[in-house]
């Protein structure tokens, strides 16, 4: 069984296909289904950053492993054809980024000053063991109807204490206003984390403006982040924009 589970690389929801939106993280809904992706082949790549941004959006499944999520057209990054979203970067010039999240990994890459060369050593998913598997579909014959995967109203939420809860989904106001702040996170930070998105609307509930948002993250596990007032300012806007219903 361990043999097995060291070969996981990631594993998605409700889906075979290796979809980083889909990234199995702290969170299951109760009639999720999930699919496990193998270890591939390792590759080492070397790269001239001549651009201070290689054009790279990093996410992770909060158990220390960190992907690309996704690449930006035209970057850097676009050119070479050997790195694809779904790979797993193990090492950046020699040092280990597994147990890392992704925000940490994405700073190490930042910090790279332009100009300079440095190896990335990447483990791809295992591009085979799904071809057959899709969701049930309606047959003539049969006459059932179509299988939806995900429909549960309720999410399991594991913490990072360990403890594991029930939780009402959110409402649509909600989900977009989380979805806005993921956003937010990828343009400041070059990072996706849906959890992170839901923690800073979470925190943001009974806030009436942006200066006691800012109190409830310093004084929460986020402020780690250091967060700029710029930041902070958008943020609020977004909040109070999905609290209107003037997203879309």
């Amino acid at each position: 069984m361990y043999g097995v589970l060291c070969t996981i690389l990631f594993c998605t929801l409700n889906t075979h296909k290796v979809d980083m939106k889909k990234l199995l993280g702290g969170q299951i809904g109760l009639e999720d289904f999930i699919f496990a992706h193998r270890k591939g082949r390792p590759k080492e790549i070397e790269i001239v950053k001549t651009e201070d941004a290689l054009g790279l959006t990093i996410t992770d499944n909060g158990a220390g492993y960190s992907f690309v999520k996704r690449i930006k057209e035209g970057s850097i990054v676009s050119r070479i054809p050997h790195i694809e979203v779904g790979d797993h970067i193990e090492k950046l010039n020699g040092e280990n980024m597994i147990g890392k999240r992704h925000y940490e990994v994405a700073k190490t890459l930042k910090e790279i000053p332009k100009g300079t060369t440095f190896i990335i050593r990447l483990v791809e998913p295992l591009k085979s063991g799904f071809g057959s598997i899709g969701p049930k579909t309606s047959g003539a014959k049969s006459g059932k109807t179509k299988q939806n995967y995900g429909s549960g109203k309720e999410t399991l939420r594991f913490k990072s204490n360990g403890q594991a809860t029930i939780e009402n989904e959110h409402d649509e106001k909600s989900k977009m206003g989380i979805e806005k702040i993921n956003g937010l996170l990828e343009s400041f930070m070059g990072i996706n984390d849906s959890e992170l998105a839901t923690q800073m609307w979470d925190l943001s509930e009974g806030k009436t403006n942006s200066m006691q948002l800012a109190e409830a993250i310093d004084n929460s596990d986020l402020q780690e982040f250091g967060f700029t007032d710029e930041f902070i300012i958008e943020l609020w806007g977004v909040i109070t924009d999905a609290r209107s219903g003037r997203l879309s």
